[in-house]
């Protein structure tokens, strides 16, 4: 009887250390930056994905997923080496690549906000508009990282006053691998009323990243109305529905079927560059879903958050050279941005985005891969 009491007891002490084995996490050296510090990168494998993330920006540099024969390529723009990334973030045309944005993700109008009664200005590089919070944002910092559990925990103390955003922000980003889906989970805190609108600007090319464009991916997106946009790109507060128009991705549509319509909207976006209202009311549930038929590679995100903004890379135009020296041109991937709504802080209408002292910031976005 002991002798099956114990063995019932190994039994599930091995099962454990097969599931805390599960995801392997390593960490090295990624350079310097210029200023010379330090800048790590911490590689995630669970025998199916492997996701490589720095601590410069939080950014996801690689993610190797395989397509439906086993075979594994990479995902996501990026650059071969740190100096790529510091380069585009802080030249002309930079294009967020892989990088938590923040404190506020998407555009500010007239990159300037009230809160309480206080008017904060920040700085203007869309326009007369804010967008990512500026060219300073956490996309464009070093984060301090260590490993978890089947990841890796980024921190970051975003000082009072920072790119004009009140109060001493501690924001927590988890990034973890399990099972073929990446994880993200962020916290924030705050000593003085803020706003906060984080998000991850990965672009996705499922074909493989520089392989074509993602004209011909089945997009569906659960998501009954956006916000429709003025000429700059600013939400004009209005709900619009889908449905009969170029945004409805209801059941799954080619991305290219319609990017090109006679559509106000799309012109004003020069394609999708939009955020859909998610019809999932703040609870953590599937957003969208785009499929890759040559590879066969499916994404599912999932999100707790009330939006998503769909960029198909209307901007790039072969000016950026990732990572193997390929151009990436024009529609030659996918954003798929879970957030809060544009302007919401200039939008009372619009669900809030105002963090207080003593509230925790609490929200989650899963990648998940597959293959059919």
């Amino acid at each position: 009887m002991l002798k099956t009491i114990a063995s019932a007891a190994l039994a599930v002490i091995l099962s454990i250390a097969v599931v805390e084995a599960k995801t392997n996490v390593t960490s090295k050296p990624f350079g310097k930056m210029p200023d010379g510090t330090p800048v790590e990168i911490y590689t995630l494998d669970d025998g199916r994905v492997e996701a490589r993330i720095m601590t410069y920006g939080g950014i996801v540099v690689s993610l190797k997923v395989p397509d439906r024969t086993g075979k594994r390529a990479d995902v996501v723009l990026g650059f071969d080496d740190l100096d790529g990334y510091v380069a585009n973030n802080n030249g002309k045309g930079g294009a967020y690549i892989g990088g938590i944005i923040g404190r506020y993700a998407n555009r500010i109008a007239h990159a300037k906000f009230t809160l309480d009664g206080k008017t904060y200005e920040l700085p203007k590089n869309d326009g007369d508009n804010s967008l990512h919070s500026g060219t300073h944002g956490f996309n464009n910092v070093v984060w301090q990282g260590k490993k978890i559990a089947n990841g890796v925990e980024l921190t970051y103390l975003s000082k009072d006053g920072d790119s004009g955003f009140p109060g001493n922000l501690n924001t927590t980003v988890r990034y973890t691998l399990s099972d073929g889906s990446l994880r993200i989970e962020y916290t924030a805190s705050t000593d003085k009323a803020t706003v906060l609108n984080l998000t991850n600007h990965s672009y996705f090319n499922l074909a493989g990243q520089g392989n074509g464009d993602v004209l011909k991916n089945q997009l569906t997106l659960h998501a009954s109305r956006i916000t429709p946009v003025d000429a700059t790109l600013i939400p004009t507060g209005d709900l619009q529905p889908v449905e009969s128009t170029p945004f409805d991705f209801r059941k799954a549509t080619e991305i290219g079927l319609r990017i090109d319509a006679d559509h106000e909207q799309i012109r004003r976006g020069h394609g999708y560059d939009h955020n859909w209202v998610l019809d999932s009311n703040g609870k953590l549930a599937e957003a969208a879903e785009v499929y890759e038929p040559q590879s066969g590679r499916v994404l599912r995100v999932l999100t707790d958050q009330p939006g998503i903004q769909i960029y198909t890379g209307n901007f790039l135009d072969g000016s950026i050279k990732g990572k193997g020296g390929v151009a990436y041109t024009r529609r030659g991937a996918i954003c798929l941005e879970t957030q809060h709504f544009p302007d919401a802080p200039n939008h009372p209408a619009f669900p809030s985005t105002e963090l207080k002292p003593g509230k925790n910031f609490h929200s989650v976005t899963v990648f998940s891969f597959s293959t059919r």
